[in-house]
């Protein structure tokens, strides 16, 4: 199906219906195809599997979490 930019215009809703329906559209300025609207891919319904990466994750210092000494600070400011 080939439309004008001005019908496009007009008529967006039944052309994404006629896209949905699985038949291409084709935008034309002046007589000339410049855009061809097409039915994408559906995505994916896949469910978020919580924890595949668990064995992935490697803690280098088990007290990461706790806050630094006065001390630790300074170090840390000195290396820069």
């Amino acid at each position: 199906m080939q439309v004008s930019v001005a019908d496009a215009k007009n008529k967006l809703p039944e052309l994404i219906k006629a896209v949905e329906d699985g038949k291409p559209v084709t935008i034309c300025r002046r007589g000339i195809p410049i855009v061809d609207i097409v039915r994408t891919r559906k995505a994916g319904q896949k469910t978020p599997r919580f924890g595949t990466l668990r064995e992935s994750v490697q803690i280098f210092d088990p007290d990461w979490w706790k806050p630094m000494s006065d001390k630790e600070v300074e170090e840390l400011f000195e290396r820069g």
